[in-house]
């Protein structure tokens, strides 16, 4: 491995070591030659930068080129300066203050000459490892040919590198490997990464090949150890994709069913055969899960909320139904399970939100009402706060459903025509009878138990009751008017 000490000790390039001895084990990838004065885009890890610094004209600039350098993880700085003086000491104290390995080129020796002697060291060392490494990869390449399935390729993938290997999804759901503590967190980090693989906590993340592109869909390759610049590990991670791609398609073979029956669920009627029909049982409970993701196609939508059920549940059925996404899943304790998985994306969702409403579960004969009830409650949850939200069926009182299915110009109409003169007389008088008169009803009328709640005392609380009944021209002892506002007032 060509190191920047090996450098030092190539007696035709005379280079000079100006700062840095602490870090002369850092290994040289590649060259690269720059003149930018902040060549960061350019810059993958491990490369012995060259510079004229023809870019130079100041203190300042000797920082921004420097922290580039830093940021993007370049081995070493070989530099020259652009007359016959000496290295600006700006540039001196940047190199040092950011870590990056300063050696000075001799002026009569040309970055041509370093470029051949280098290039020619990285060559020989890819010659040597060459049969190697291309045992590695076809030992690697036998398991997938031979369909050996995930587990037996990370487990050949582990052998060749010697060391442990997951596969994680985005949700924190271990798709493949031992259990692994602190999965979410290593995903949160993975979803954050402005370049990848990264070293997080001892361990490698690597990208696997996502769907459509994002990194909300993809699988997360995780190896023990630094293998930022490993090939075998940068192979595996592209052989589970393969991998990757074989579930997708099985799904989507799983799924095709999964439009039609969806489409009669909502429209209802007899289905009983089409259950069977996909080898469910049909006297057995079922739940509707209705999703919406604010941001991206609905394409893109189907498969996050399939890569969340795929961490709860081994079974399910989804398709995207007039824009909307629907789920059919047998019913089971995985609510709590959705909202882990939905919290562990939320980095990844930037300012997109992930809505999930869940009916309660059913038989199917109820399986229409059951979707209405999802659909529902998703819409009670864009009322809510936060980038997720999952609101079940059965968590959820009945008026809050009713009120769900309300279009928002309704619900403001019907409280204002409820409320309006109790809300004008605490806008004009800054007095709050709508809170009296909510704290009541929530009290179930009860003098004493809304007045202790208030903190006032029970002819105080009359008088204010007295005054809402007056201005809305009503009698709070009549049950009736009673729900119709505590309706007003859920749905303001």
């Amino acid at each position: 491995m060509l190191l920047v000490g090996s450098l030092l000790g190539m007696p035709e390039l005379r280079l000079r070591l100006v700062t840095g001895a602490e870090s002369l084990d850092r290994p040289v990838t590649r060259l690269y030659g720059t003149e930018l004065p902040d060549p960061a885009r350019y810059l993958s890890g491990g490369e012995l930068v060259l510079s004229g610094l023809l870019w130079h004209r100041g203190a300042a600039d000797c920082e921004t080129f420097v922290a580039s350098l830093a940021s993007s993880g370049a081995a070493a700085l070989a530099a020259s300066p652009p007359d016959a003086g000496a290295l600006p000491d700006a540039l001196v104290e940047a190199c040092e203050r950011h870590g990056v390995p300063l050696l000075e080129v001799p002026v009569d020796l040309s970055f041509a000459a370093i470029t051949e002697r280098v290039v020619l060291e990285l060559a020989a060392e890819r010659v040597g490892d060459a049969g190697a490494l291309l045992g590695r990869h076809r030992r690697l390449l036998t398991v997938v040919a031979e369909g050996g399935g995930l587990s037996e390729l990370l487990a050949a993938g582990e052998a060749e590198l010697g060391a442990p290997c997951w596969v994680l999804s985005c949700t924190g759901h271990v798709v493949a490997g031992p259990e692994l503590p602190g999965a979410a967190s290593l995903v949160r980090e993975f979803l954050l990464a402005d370049r990848l693989p990264k070293v997080v906590r001892g361990t490698t993340v690597l990208p696997v090949s996502a769907r459509g592109g994002s990194r909300l869909t993809s699988w997360i390759l995780v190896v023990s150890g630094d293998r930022t610049q490993d090939e075998v590990a940068a192979e595996l991670a592209s052989l589970v994709g393969v991998e990757r791609a074989r579930v997708v398609q099985g799904r989507e073979i799983e799924n095709r069913a999964a439009g039609p029956l969806l489409r009669q669920v909502l429209a209802g009627g007899d289905l009983s055969a089409r259950l069977a029909a996909v080898g469910w049982d049909a006297d057995a409970p079922l739940r509707v899960l209705a999703a919406s993701v604010s941001e991206g196609s609905v394409e893109q939508a189907v498969t996050l909320v399939e890569e969340v059920l795929a961490s709860v549940t081994p079974g399910f059925l989804v398709a995207a139904v007039d824009a909307e996404v629907y789920a059919l899943v047998p019913s089971g304790p995985w609510t709590g399970g959705i909202r882990t998985a939905l919290r562990t994306l939320e980095p990844g969702l930037r300012s997109a939100r992930v809505l999930v409403g869940i009916s309660s579960p059913v038989g199917h004969a109820g399986l229409r009402g059951a979707a209405e009830e999802a659909s529902h409650a998703r819409r009670l949850g864009e009322r809510r706060t936060g980038r997720t939200c999952v609101v079940a069926g059965e968590e959820i009182a009945l008026h809050q459903l009713l009120l769900a299915g309300v279009p928002e110009e309704l619900r403001r109409s019907l409280r204002r025509r409820l409320l309006g003169p109790v809300l004008d007389y605490d806008a004009e008088h800054g007095s709050d009878l709508v809170g009296t008169l909510r704290t009541f009803l929530d009290c179930s009328g009860s003098w004493t138990t809304a007045a202790a709640r208030l903190h006032v005392h029970v002819n105080t609380l009359r008088y204010r009751v007295g005054r809402v009944e007056d201005l809305l021209g009503v009698d709070l002892s009549n049950f009736t008017e009673r729900v119709d506002l505590y309706l007003a007032l859920q749905a303001g």
